[in-house]
């Protein structure tokens, strides 16, 4: 039997698995016909199975009794990747809960091509970690570890805008000089590429590549940000204590307002802990609140409220983060102005990161032809308008937000190992 292979976009937010079919690439449909699933595991505590993906998130929302983890990639390169967390009687290593999600993608790659698959390219942010090597090769490592104990056995890692670079290619008629810019859910990556129809068919592109970069901040930053501007504020974040010494701590509505961390105020020490600030607090009222979110763990739906209000203010100027409370309903108007305002910063930063990305390849913004972009936080209009304004010469070439990682993984595997 011939040797199978693939390739694996395990994403902050959502992830692709992908393989080489009649000389194309190609993704597996890895639930209800969907090329694209949230990366995200929900263990139920109702009857002690495992779920991933919508399946994971639909329960959730349900109200199925237990406990939803997302944006898992995120833990890579952190601290938290050695810890354990609560899982009913157990306590289950992040690796291991990154380690059953792979599986399951391995599962469904397995099922499609009808045998094991022993060869797998893995994409990977140009940084895991900012400006730390150390901790990026960390995170390489502890990744690497997780596939192998899962099965696979020869493991090579892809620069993920390098992926979709790789697909990009696949519909120029002449050369380019192409920035891709991929805003993923936690990261955002770029690479200067040279691509054209005669460079695709070389195994070797390496003298290609002219640079690559990457920061640490991608589509679950954004809606961290909107959420302390927008809901937050609705739970008694930055209000004042009564003595109107001091605003109310800061810490757990950070937490509340982060996806990797939404579990931490799951413990009775978080309760009780909110509680004295209610009492501290000068408008109880909002941190009860808080108090009713967290107890009723909805946390993970308040965060996904804000998602779709973001998702939304890329199409429309006006929108609204709507969250069920246990006596009431917040509709909390939200304009695209506001997401901006909330967000400018930031972007501030990806843009300033293009920019280096010019400098490390010694070439001039004009230079560019094409602007390449992908992820689902690269439709965010003002992170778009600020890049394509360094970028005078360049056409925007609109990939597939979610696919064309996963496709160029394929054809870097089919390039790897033959098949």
């Amino acid at each position: 039997m011939r040797a199978l292979s693939g390739g694996i976009d395990f994403g902050t937010s959502n992830s692709t698995v992908g393989f080489m079919e009649n000389g194309e690439p190609r993704l597996v449909a890895l639930e209800a016909g969907e090329v694209t699933m949230p990366s995200a595991v929900f263990f139920s505590f109702e009857d002690d199975r495992t779920y991933f993906g919508r399946g994971a998130v639909s329960r959730y929302t349900e109200n199925v009794e237990g406990r939803l983890l997302r944006a898992l990639k995120s833990v890579l390169g952190s601290s938290l990747i050695h810890e354990k967390t609560r899982i009913k009687a157990h306590s289950i290593a992040f690796s291991d809960i990154i380690g059953s999600f792979l599986h399951f993608l391995k599962d469904n790659l397995e099922n499609h091509l009808g045998g094991p698959v022993d060869n797998i390219v893995l994409g990977r942010p140009v940084q895991f970690v900012d400006d730390n090597p150390e901790a990026d090769r960390r995170a390489q490592d502890e990744l690497e570890k997780t596939a192998q104990r899962r099965g696979f056995t020869n493991i090579e890692f892809q620069f993920e805008p390098i992926a979709a670079a790789l697909d990009y290619e696949q519909q120029v008629d002449r050369e380019e000089l192409a920035l891709i810019v991929d805003i993923g859910g936690g990261t955002s990556d770029f690479s200067i590429v040279r691509v054209s129809s005669d460079r695709a068919k070389q195994a070797d592109r390496k003298d290609d590549i002219l640079a690559n970069h990457g920061v640490h901040i991608g589509g679950t930053d954004f809606d961290r940000l909107l959420s302390l501007a927008r809901l937050m504020p609705e739970f008694g974040y930055r209000t004042q204590t009564k003595d109107g010494k001091r605003f109310l701590p800061a810490g757990y509505f950070n937490d509340l307002a982060t996806w990797q961390r939404i579990h931490m105020l799951y413990t009775n020490r978080a309760m009780t802990d909110l509680k004295q600030i209610r009492y501290e607090a000068a408008q109880p009222e909002l941190v009860e609140r808080m108090i009713d979110v967290v107890a009723n763990r909805q946390g993970h739906a308040a965060v996904g409220a804000v998602e779709r209000a973001k998702i939304a203010l890329t199409d429309e100027t006006e929108s609204a983060i709507k969250l069920q409370l246990t006596d009431e309903t917040l509709d909390l108007p939200v304009t695209r102005d506001q997401l901006n305002d909330a967000i400018s910063a930031t972007v501030d930063r990806v843009q300033n990161a293009v920019s280096e990305t010019l400098a490390l390849a010694g070439i001039a913004p004009e230079q560019i032809t094409a602007l390449f972009l992908t992820g689902g936080s690269s439709a965010i209009p003002l992170l778009r308008e600020n890049v394509l304004r360094i970028l005078p010469a360049a056409s925007v070439v609109e990939g597939d937000m979610f696919g064309s990682v996963g496709r160029g993984l394929a054809l870097d595997a089919g390039r790897r190992f033959g098949t």
